[in-house]
């Protein structure tokens, strides 16, 4: 038998893809195939085969090992003589699309965390500083907590963090078997004074350095590490209905890790009535959903202000909130007066929404928006454990009555 016949069959282009499907990216941790960025294959006659990479940027650091790792899975294909790497550089819509990609792989990959599944996940947004909107999460806490709710609030604002101030919580975190406990801050049931008790459950940075004016100068690792931590290490409890996350302000590495470590997490983005705040405020929308996020809905804060003469002033612009949420196709989920109450609150640790008066009142139907309609609980009384726990009760009741 000649050489020619022994030798094998050259593989074709679509053979060659299939084996590069096994080449991640180093950064992006998802195939180079999925991502795009495998531009063209060809294979000669003799053996030899061209793979074109088109890289993310140009000089990208992480060259070297993408070509060592295609030609090692390349060469280990029969029929191959020889293989060459080049490089090409991805176009704005490529380099879209493959980060669309990695922020899939990132979400259907997602590490556990101590948050309970049946707990609805809310993360509380804005496009920019300066719209209220830690002052809209406590109070929002506050008030789906007085329905007789277990409430976690995470401070995720890490730099700014102001909710142990604005909640009138204090002490360090303590521990219990490697875990954190959160502070927590019992809340009167105004839908029923005899019934159950609402709870805050309450993580912050502001419990773990020696006082409110210590300055934090973290960078984006060790912010993402920081969220992390509070999402994974702390005991939340199986009790948890819903966890608000107040979001540092801004689309930045905050935003990002808590869209990879808690996929199922909701978007509520808090704007104020001015046009130019609503503008910023879309790129929090936008975020979301490249995110693969839903956006739950928008709170309009620092609404129209109504003296004491019963005189309404719309001091910071009108409209912007129901601006925003038509042109994001979600709901407005209410919009917050301006009150020099809801500031004085924040800053004596009494939540306005604790009390009464129009903003305690909006912060209440917002909740009660969210219970019933936007991200209401998870209806459990059709699961499989419920239905169990139905039908062993039955035959409990059937053996004492025989």
């Amino acid at each position: 038998m000649s050489p020619t016949a022994a030798s094998p069959r050259v593989p074709t282009p679509d053979d060659v893809r299939r084996i590069l499907a096994g080449v991640s990216d180093p950064e992006l941790h998802a195939s180079i195939v999925d991502l795009g960025m495998v531009d063209d294959v060809r294979v000669d006659d003799d053996g030899a085969v061209l793979v074109r990479v088109a890289l993310t940027t140009a000089g990208c650091p992480l060259r070297t090992q993408i070509k060592a790792d295609v030609e090692s899975k390349v060469r280990g294909l029969p029929g191959v003589t020889d293989v060459q790497v080049e490089y090409g550089e991805m176009t704005a819509e490529q380099k879209s699309k493959a980060m669309e990609r990695a922020r899939w792989n990132a979400r259907e990959s997602a590490e556990p965390t101590e948050v309970p599944a049946s707990a609805r996940v809310l993360a509380v947004a804005s496009g920019k500083g300066g719209v209220g909107k830690s002052t809209v999460t406590v109070n929002l806490a506050v008030a789906l907590a007085a329905r007789g709710l277990t409430v976690g609030v995470l401070d995720a604002d890490i730099w700014g963090f102001s909710v142990p101030r604005m909640l009138g919580v204090e002490g360090r975190l303590g521990g219990t078997d490697g875990k954190i406990d959160p502070n927590t801050r019992p809340v009167p049931n105004r839908l029923d004074p005899d019934g159950t008790t609402g709870r805050l459950k309450v993580v912050s940075m502001g419990f773990l350095v020696d006082d409110e004016e210590t300055a934090l100068m973290w960078r984006g690792l060790m912010l993402n590490r920081g969220v992390q931590h509070f999402l994974q290490d702390v005991l939340w409890g199986d009790d948890l209905d819903y966890l608000l996350i107040d979001m540092p302000p801004g689309t930045g590495d905050v935003q990002m890790g808590v869209a990879k470590l808690i996929p199922r997490a909701e978007v509520i983005v808090v704007t104020t009535p001015a046009g130019a705040a609503q503008k910023v405020a879309v790129r929090a929308v936008g975020m979301a959903r490249k995110s693969y996020l839903r956006v739950a809905g928008v709170i309009e804060n620092m609404s129209a202000f109504t003296c004491e003469h019963g005189e309404t002033y719309a001091l910071f612009g009108e409209g912007g909130g129901a601006q925003l949420a038509h042109d994001a196709g979600v709901p407005l989920l209410g919009a917050v007066p301006l009150e020099p109450s809801v500031s004085a609150g924040g800053d004596g640790g009494t939540p306005v929404a604790l009390g009464d008066g129009p903003a305690a009142e909006a912060f209440r139907a917002i909740a009660a928006h969210i219970v019933e309609e936007a991200v209401p609980l998870a209806a459990m009384a059709g699961c499989s454990a419920r239905m169990l726990d139905a039908a062993v009760a039955a035959l409990d009741a059937a053996d004492a009555s025989s």
